[in-house]
């Protein structure tokens, strides 16, 4: 089977990526690269993607992780219906009754009045 991944590349503290098809099984993470579609850096947030390479992976089979579907997805890639898109993350607010939109109206109105 083969996986769609980024690839790190770039000096200490300053990542870029390719995307690359690997094969998923025999070499997990680091192994044998069968193909590079394309780069991506974070810093700018920009994405070079071979759009037609892409998706001749992906219509043979291809799994690509949540972070190259996005990429993919912005590049203008047509995603297979068998494609699994990470739902946006829901963030939790830790003590909102201290927030200022959550105290009550009347001490501001006592404000304005005096």
């Amino acid at each position: 089977m083969l996986a769609i991944r980024l690839q790190r590349l770039g000096r200490k503290a300053y990542p870029v990526y390719r995307i690359a098809v690997q094969e998923a099984h025999r070499h997990p993470s680091s192994g044998r690269v069968v193909s590079y579609v394309g780069s991506y850096n974070p810093h700018t947030k920009e994405a070079k993607v071979e759009k037609d390479l892409a998706q001749k992976y992906l219509n043979n089979g291809a799994q690509p992780t949540p972070r190259v579907v996005k990429l993919l997805e912005e590049a203008g890639v047509e995603m297979p219906k068998w494609v699994k898109k990470a739902a946006p993350k829901q963030r939790s607010i830790k003590n909102a009754a201290k927030l200022r939109r959550n105290q009550p109206k009347e001490e501001v109105a006592e404000e304005a009045e005096a």
